[in-house]
């Protein structure tokens, strides 16, 4: 249970610094970033597996590139629902996503360091 509320928190995190880093992205505040990281796991278990089945094909031409395409893709439309987030374009969407897919990878390997 801890290792969850951790990979919450710095996914929460990552949102604060994406948003810090990428102009054109924007929280209003550690609470919308709480509410971003629950609807970011959420669309990460239910509707990214679909797309990324669904263009499979060009995912192995582009030797799994376009899976960034997707995350960006997934990080726009976050913006569309969520109050406090915005997004100014997809390529902030695109750089956002990055942002956020390093610096979550990376609090999961210290996680798995420290526990």
């Amino acid at each position: 249970m801890g290792v969850l509320i951790a990979r919450f928190l710095i996914t929460a995190l990552a949102f604060l610094m994406a948003a810090e880093l990428v102009p054109g992205i924007e929280v209003a505040s550690f609470y919308t970033a709480l509410i971003l990281a629950f609807f970011w796991g959420i669309i990460g278990l239910t509707i990214r597996p679909i797309l990324l089945l669904l263009t499979l094909p060009i995912n192995f031409l582009t030797f799994g590139l376009f899976t960034f395409i997707i995350n960006g893709f997934l990080f726009w439309f976050l913006s569309t629902f969520v109050e406090g987030f915005t997004v100014d374009g997809f390529s902030s969407a695109l750089l956002g996503a990055v942002i956020i897919s390093i610096a979550v990878w990376l609090g999961g390997k210290l996680i798995k360091t420290i526990a």
